[in-house]
């Protein structure tokens, strides 16, 4: 049986897989699942992984979840290039270090930041918090500092001198707090005519302004310089849902399953 991925493009940790096989032309079937539907807690799924949480992997009889470990699976099943995950020592220690440093200081401030300005107002179809905006900002700028002043200070990539595993999990994760924004131009109007996608996945002007990259040279230099090692039509194809702005009116369709949403949402943003 060929190998299942079961992702949500909206996720940053999908779209590292996503890109990641796409760029090692590895053979698979994609799963959709959409979080935004509770797709997760549904019990076929839930079967594939009982903690309902994407990305997922199915290779015949095996189940395995954890993007890291997915993409460390895939790296050393289809041995992948070495520059994804150096086999030499000091250099593999270095692609290790930033995937165990990245889940705190940057993927959870981040993805707090994506919840605030584009869930959070798409499930209560209230506008953004601008207030609560800015403080979640301010919890990943430290890691944002780090990174332009000192990693890339002494070399192009984060972990080594070429494209790597590290690289390719913040990538998808900055990525997603620039793009998300889309949402929080509608306000209480509705949706505004959706623009065809641009040529280039440079941030899109927002209400509240949350280009990343803007403030960080080095940081702004190294994202031009992934997306070009893994190919713009690549990098747009991983991010075509994050660039279709979606209707907030289409999350009441089940407005008990919104209110749980917001719920949860809520309580992690306080």
């Amino acid at each position: 049986m060929p190998l299942e991925l079961f992702l949500d493009l909206y996720s940053p940790p999908c779209r590292a897989i996503y890109i990641f096989a796409r760029k090692n032309g590895i053979p698979f079937e994609l799963r959709s699942v959409e979080l935004g539907r509770g797709e997760h807690l549904k019990p076929e799924f839930l079967k594939v992984n009982p903690l309902g949480k994407v990305p997922a992997l199915k290779d015949g009889d095996f189940l395995l979840a954890e993007s890291v470990a997915i993409l460390l699976y895939l790296s050393r099943k289809y041995h992948a290039a070495a520059h994804w995950y150096p086999p030499e020592l000091q250099a593999c220690a270095r692609v290790d270090e930033y995937l165990a440093w990245q889940h705190t200081a940057v993927q959870l401030p981040a993805t707090n930041v994506y919840l605030c300005k584009s869930l959070l107002p798409y499930f209560s179809g209230q506008s953004v918090d601008p207030v609560r905006l800015d403080r979640l900002l301010g919890k990943l700028k430290p890691a944002l500092q780090h990174l332009d002043r000192e990693v890339l200070a002494a070399k192009p990539f984060l972990a080594t001198e070429q494209l790597s595993l590290a690289d390719l999990m913040a990538f998808t994760e900055l990525m997603q707090v620039c793009f998300s924004c889309l949402l929080a131009l509608w306000g209480d109007s509705g949706p505004k005519a959706e623009s065809p996608a641009p040529a280039t996945l440079s941030p899109q002007p927002t209400a509240v302004g949350c280009d990343v990259f803007q403030d960080w040279p080095r940081l702004a230099a190294w994202r031009a310089r992934v997306e070009a090692a893994l190919g713009p039509e690549l990098v747009r194809d991983a991010h075509r849902l994050v660039l279709q702005p979606r209707d907030p009116r289409d999350a009441q369709r089940d407005p008990k399953l919104a209110q749980e949403l917001v719920q949860r949402l809520l309580e992690r943003l306080s």
